[in-house]
């Protein structure tokens, strides 16, 4: 199993959560990793990015209050979520983009963040 999500549960909102998702080394050390989630009845949407330098990407609904980070000595990458709103309900999936090519890409089983009173 190449990545595999975990730290999903229900929350309030204004709580915070952290994601974590662990690669193989193999992917780990040639892929953009990121965060993409799945609402019911919605399409899978990028919600942060980060490459192998360092560079990030997030989703406008998710700037200010989510972070992604990386830890390369454990192949792992975070998905640090503040302030959580109803909206940021979904099934969270960890996402592995080859930088030497473009139709390697892995990805994970996915995490359900539920947001809700």
């Amino acid at each position: 199993v190449d990545l595999v999500e975990s730290g999903g549960g229900l929350v309030q909102p204004g709580e915070s959560l952290t994601l974590s998702c662990t690669a193989s080394k193999a992917v780990f050390r040639v892929s953009t990793m990121a965060w993409y989630r799945q609402a019911a009845g919605e399409e899978r949407e990028l919600v942060a990015r980060l490459t192998r330098g360092g560079s990030t990407t997030y989703a406008d609904s998710v700037k200010g209050r989510f972070t992604i980070s990386r830890d390369t000595a454990k192949n792992k990458v975070y998905l640090q979520m503040n302030s959580l709103r109803s909206e940021d309900t979904a099934k969270y999936y960890c996402h592995g983009q080859s930088e030497y090519s473009s139709v390697v890409k892995w990805w994970g089983k996915g995490t359900l963040v539920t947001v809700s009173t």
